[in-house]
């Protein structure tokens, strides 16, 4: 190392620590330098975005002298180190076998040391060259102490390279950010600290323990694998080529006019590629974002736990596809647990677990890019093809499980409980399926699918204690076969725009003001075979009067008004003629004579068998009636 490198260094630290010291003298109300939890206001925001800038310009630097190194010598081939004025990176070459730790004791031995307790303190960066490959493991167990401070961190970068860490379950490997200042992990984020990246290439990690590590942005939030077909900043700066007749700016080289010389085979920039990843039996502590991915194909992360993360837990954030996570649990984060952002295709999660997160436990987003023309030149296409099944959403902040666009997307045989709401498919998403999931305990809906989702399916559910079982908001779906229990307030709602939508086959029970609320909602509906008997209704009068008031049933209810009003009317008119042949009066009481047409006059009875008394007597009529005796000689 030369006088002028370690004067380089110590300027760099300096001027670090002032104007961190400065930050820290002029932040209004920011906690102590002690503090493990600090708050970050805008000051320390603008302080971290200049140290993810600073961190980008330095990896141009070392991959710019990396690309040119093989030209200066054979000397280069071997590793070396630079000075990139903030500090110092050992850039390891390409070789067959891999660098270990060994390697580096040798290589580094005043930047990568063993402590008194085993462990080993790496204080610079190192920076894997393409094709070069480091082996990080320890039969009995390896800690490695990152140094993170006010004064400083490191990096272990690999671009194109392949970087591997190693435990046995008996010894996992440790990675930690650590202040040698305090002894103790750093975890405060405002001054930057150590993270782990992966530049396309490979990267592998089993029984692994790493720990506060990252800050700010996603490829500097601790442990990020990124692929190089979409670069993070912009071109390579400008170096020195190999001769002083040639002039190189970034990837492209100019030479003077003439006959064009033979290309050098030794000169080559690695090319774009994707990231692969395999992550097994591995946790993850306390690190900005947990785990950040993008612009990678066939990850692989199983039987593995991200928690108290800053941010997110498990990021799938752009060009991400064939990737596979399984039997992962992402808990206690500040944000969402799982994360497939925009441009994630073919992505499946199973049997995983997202509890006590901050925001969502899973969210699935597959809108475009762009919705027009736009200056990156991005597709309108909706991505999709992600699932998650068979896992667990538990007590998270917002929702259980979001889906947010895309298409063909299966939401199937999960367990969602508590929330606010338990599974919502919003923004335009089509061929949603959701299905088999069993819902639980949300403030709101069970199951939400609004604002513009087409060809929904929603289908053997079962949602339970909810204010609102299924809810159906100016979207198109087939609900069917479902079961809700406990509903609060609606069974299954359908609000605004919902025509072609099904409902049939579903079993509600509750108590509140419908079972299958339609009163909000128009379009071509179709409501059929509900069984809704163990539902009870407490909506008034007026609210039932308005659900039942609908034009048909109010033709129909005037026209059985009339038939009834007919009806009594001539029930009246029966009445006045009773009497005349009417039912309950005399059978021949139209036959009696008028009132007054007959006189009836008194007439004494002849005797039978001896005088009648003075006061006998009997009616004209009788007498008529009673037979004479026939005249002598007639």
């Amino acid at each position: 190392m030369t006088r002028r490198h370690l004067l380089s260094g110590v300027r760099a630290v300096a001027v670090l620590a002032l104007a961190t010291g400065a930050l820290f003298a002029s932040a209004a109300g920011a906690p102590a330098a002690d503090d493990d939890k600090p708050q970050v206001n805008a000051t320390d925001a603008e302080n971290e975005t200049a140290l993810v800038a600073a961190e980008d310009h330095r990896l141009d630097q070392v991959r710019a002298v990396a690309a040119v190194a093989p030209l200066k010598g054979g000397q280069w081939k071997a590793p070396y180190r630079l000075d990139t004025g903030s500090g110092y990176t050992l850039v390891l070459t390409q070789r067959s076998n891999a660098y270990t730790v060994s390697d580096l004791l040798r290589l580094a031995p005043q930047t990568f040391v063993r402590e008194r307790d085993g462990s080993y303190l790496l204080t610079e960066n190192l920076y894997l060259n393409a094709g070069a490959k480091l082996k990080l493991s320890n039969p009995g167990g390896l800690t490695l102490r990152m140094a993170s401070s006010n004064r400083g961190f490191v990096s272990i970068v690999s671009f194109g390279g392949r970087l591997t860490l190693e435990g046995t379950p008996q010894a996992p490997m440790r990675i930690t950010a650590w202040d040698d200042r305090k002894n103790k992990p750093d975890t405060d984020v405002r001054d930057g600290r150590a993270y782990i990246r992966a530049i396309g290439g490979q990267f592998s990690m089993t029984y692994a323990k790493v720990s506060d590590l990252g800050f700010w942005s996603g490829r500097t939030g601790g442990l990020s694998l990124t692929g190089t077909d979409r670069p993070d900043t912009g071109n390579i700066r400008d170096s020195k080529a190999s001769s002083d007749s040639d002039a190189s700016s970034g990837d492209v080289v100019a030479q003077p006019s003439g006959s064009l010389a033979t290309p050098d085979t030794r000169f080559s920039v690695p090319s774009l590629s994707y990231v692969s990843a395999e992550i097994g039996h591995s946790t993850l502590t306390g690190n900005a974002y947990g785990m950040f991915i993008s612009g990678a194909n066939g990850v692989s992360i199983s039987d593995s736990t991200v928690q108290r993360s800053l941010e997110h837990g498990v990021v799938l954030h752009r060009f991400v596809t064939s990737a596979v996570v399984e039997r992962t649990v992402s808990k206690d984060n500040g944000g969402d647990g799982f994360v497939l952002a925009r441009a994630t295709e073919q992505v499946r999660i199973s049997g995983s677990t997202a509890t006590g997160n901050g925001g969502n436990g899973f969210t699935l987003s597959g809108r475009p890019l762009a919705s027009g023309p736009s200056a990156s030149g991005e597709s309108i296409s909706s991505y999709g093809s992600n699932s998650v099944s068979d896992s667990t959403a538990e007590d998270n902040g917002h929702y259980g499980i979001e889906i947010f666009g895309g298409t063909d997307v299966g939401v199937q045989n999960n367990r969602v409980v508590g929330g606010d709401m338990g599974i919502v498919a919003r923004k335009d998403a089509t061929k949603v399926a959701i299905t088999g999931n069993h819902l639980s305990g949300q403030s709101r809906q069970g199951i939400s699918v609004r604002d513009g989702v087409t060809a929904a399916t929603i289908t053997g559910n079962i949602v339970e204690s909810t204010d609102t079982g299924i809810y159906v908001r100016d979207s198109v779906g087939e609900i069917r076969g479902n079961t809700v229990q406990d509903g609060t307030n609606h069974g299954i709602s359908l609000v605004g725009s919902v025509d072609d939508s099904l409902v049939s086959y579903n079993v509600i029970s509750g108590v509140g003001p419908s079972a299958v609320d339609t009163t909000r909602a128009h379009g071509g509906i179709t409501v059929k075979q509900n069984q809704t008997f163990a539902w009870h209704d407490t909506s008034s009068f007026w609210i039932k009067f308005r659900h039942y008031a609908s034009p048909m049933t109010l033709l129909w209810a005037g026209i059985l008004l009339l038939i009834l009003i007919s009806a009594a009317l001539g029930g009246r008119q029966s009445r006045r003629g009773a009497g005349r042949g009417t039912p309950g009066g005399h059978p021949y009481a139209d036959k009696r004579p008028l009132a007054g047409a007959v006189k009836e006059v008194p007439v004494r009875r002849e005797p039978r068998h001896g005088p009648l008394a003075a006061d006998d007597t009997e009616p004209a009529d009788l007498r008529e009636l009673t037979p004479q005796p026939a005249e002598a000689g007639s």
